[in-house]
């Protein structure tokens, strides 16, 4: 890996987000995780890898009692800084390269793995971080969401596996389906205790966006989503599992 070249993807990627993706429909993906993963956060110390603009991270912080984030970012990190969350610690760091001083009773990683360089050196340090009943807490994009199998049959794009445009802009290296994510997850040494989907997700990012934003997607609909994808979960926005160290 070049640490400096990675270093500059992850800041262009950094520039790029705060610009174009705070979305209506990405802050409500990551309040559903919240409600998601809630009965498996630990209260204790628990640890955020990945901060974008800190949207999640206020979320998460009010649930434990304290909060450590790492972010290759340095402009992440200082976009977080500004809600000043008050139990948290920062550390700007490539994730292959953190080393932990602390074991912690959660970690979360959303909308991370499909960015890494190196999946299981940053499971493999995640699995010695986590304290023994700890709980890895992941969620990713969703290769078979509805909107992408809608694109397949539309011509936009030739298989649900391959990296679009906003994919890429995005600073995305892979794509994941549950079960991809589960061998992944169970190669590094985890157990599955949980898993599903987030966001029963018709149409693309931006056409959501419009409806959120128009209020034709209001509350109830959003819920009706939500609700959904526990039936379809191959076919939501996200895909999430919540493992055990083995």
């Amino acid at each position: 890996m070049d640490k400096a070249n990675e270093k500059k993807l992850i800041e262009s990627y950094a520039s790029n987000y705060i610009t174009s993706n705070d979305s209506s429909q990405q802050r409500l993906i990551r309040e559903l995780e919240i409600r998601t993963f809630k009965p498996y956060i630990n209260k204790g110390r628990a640890l955020e890898l990945g901060c974008e603009i800190g949207y999640m991270s206020e979320l998460i912080a009010s649930l434990v009692d304290h909060l450590d984030i790492v972010d290759g970012s340095e402009e992440f990190i200082k976009q977080t800084k500004k809600r000043n969350i008050p139990n948290t610690d920062y550390f700007c760091s490539l994730f292959e390269e953190f080393k932990p001083k602390n074991q912690y009773d959660s970690i979360f990683a959303s909308h991370i793995l499909e960015h890494l360089f190196d999946v299981p050196a940053v499971l493999k340090m995640v699995k010695k971080a986590l304290a023994p009943q700890g709980c890895f807490i992941v969620a990713v994009p969703n290769a078979r969401a509805l909107s992408r199998q809608l694109a397949r049959h539309m011509g936009l794009i030739d298989s649900l596996y391959e990296l679009t445009p906003n994919d890429l802009r995005g600073g995305h290296r892979r794509v994941y389906d549950r079960v991809s994510l589960n061998r992944e997850l169970e190669s590094a040494g985890f157990v599955i205790i949980a898993q599903g989907g987030i966001l029963f997700k018709f149409l693309a990012d931006f056409q959501m966006d419009k409806l959120i934003d128009s209020g034709i997607l209001g509350e109830e609909q959003c819920e009706g989503l939500y609700n959904l994808g526990h039936e379809y979960p191959d076919m939501c926005a996200d895909i999430y599992a919540i493992a055990h160290p083995k």
